[in-house]
């Protein structure tokens, strides 16, 4: 796919380079298991010499319940997100869901992303535009692929080139979410750099009632399909214990099972890229 790169930091994003892995548990919920998510997957990063930007949000705003975790708020989630920078010395992404949250958020992340219930939000992506910082914009579950260009142009028209788009599923009738791989063709024909999250692709939105549902046993299989098309990065949220996690359990991935998945990958991605596929 014809995609610009994108520099965070060392990390070259786009344009045939490496596949670049966005992983980490989907809320803040203590310093112990976002320090332990952060090592062990740097680790497996490290050794497989695949780049790593960890990611995990200090506030889920979107959340199925109103007694729902949330997470412990911008402060502290800031704080001990530069704690993994400066302890791993990978870049970090977060997402923010108010447009004065997005200065504040800018001196710590490296990327700031736009959750996919609001990738409409004209003044949120102004906002994180203005940073200057990388925009990462989730594909609202409403949204066509090529509809995303709107989105993108926000970012542009506001003095900032640096945007990525993500593909994380697409509503299927109530409660469910599907993936079309050609999602990740088409919205690489915009000249983006095009990330596929294979975590949120397997949820089943409000499917339990005051809480979201998932099938974490396809993850695998999307993930390898997503980079056999040739994407710039995979979002994965994984968890020491999923089953324990205040957030997305059903659908994230068991921290011990990651690395069997990123060999495989690795070795895809090097195929597929190699071979120019597509360009």
């Amino acid at each position: 796919m014809h995609q610009k790169i994108i520099n965070i930091g060392n990390i070259k994003l786009g344009a045939g380079c490496p596949i670049v892995l966005i992983a980490g548990p989907c809320v803040i919920e203590s310093e112990k298991i976002v320090m332990h998510t952060a090592e062990t997957v740097s680790r497996y990063a490290d050794r497989l010499k695949i780049p790593y930007i960890f990611k995990a949000s200090f506030d889920k705003a979107n959340r199925t319940s109103i007694a729902s975790f949330r997470g412990p708020g911008m402060e502290a989630g800031l704080k001990l997100l530069n704690k993994v920078k400066k302890e791993f010395g990978v870049p970090v992404l977060t997402d923010i869901h108010l447009p004065e949250q997005a200065i504040p958020v800018s001196e710590t992340a490296d990327i700031i992303q736009i959750p996919a219930f609001l990738c409409r939000q004209t003044d949120l992506l102004v906002a994180a535009a203005q940073t200057g910082k990388p925009v990462n914009i989730k594909k609202g579950q409403f949204m066509a692929p090529w509809d995303m260009k709107n989105a993108a142009d926000k970012v542009l028209t506001s003095g900032n080139s640096a945007v990525m788009l993500t593909e994380r599923g697409t509503c299927f009738g109530y409660n469910n979410l599907v993936v079309d791989m050609t999602s990740l063709v088409e919205m690489g024909k915009l000249g983006f750099p095009v990330i596929f999250d294979a975590t949120h692709s397997v949820q089943k939105p409000g499917a339990m009632g005051e809480s979201s549902g998932g099938n974490s046993e396809y993850v695998g299989y999307l993930a390898q399909a997503a980079t056999a098309v040739g994407i710039a990065g995979l979002f994965l949220e994984v968890h020491p214990e999923p089953g324990e996690a205040l957030s997305d359990g059903s659908n994230m991935i068991a921290l011990d099972e990651l690395e069997r998945l990123l060999i495989i990958v690795k070795e895809l991605d090097t195929v597929i890229k190699y071979k120019n596929w597509g360009s």
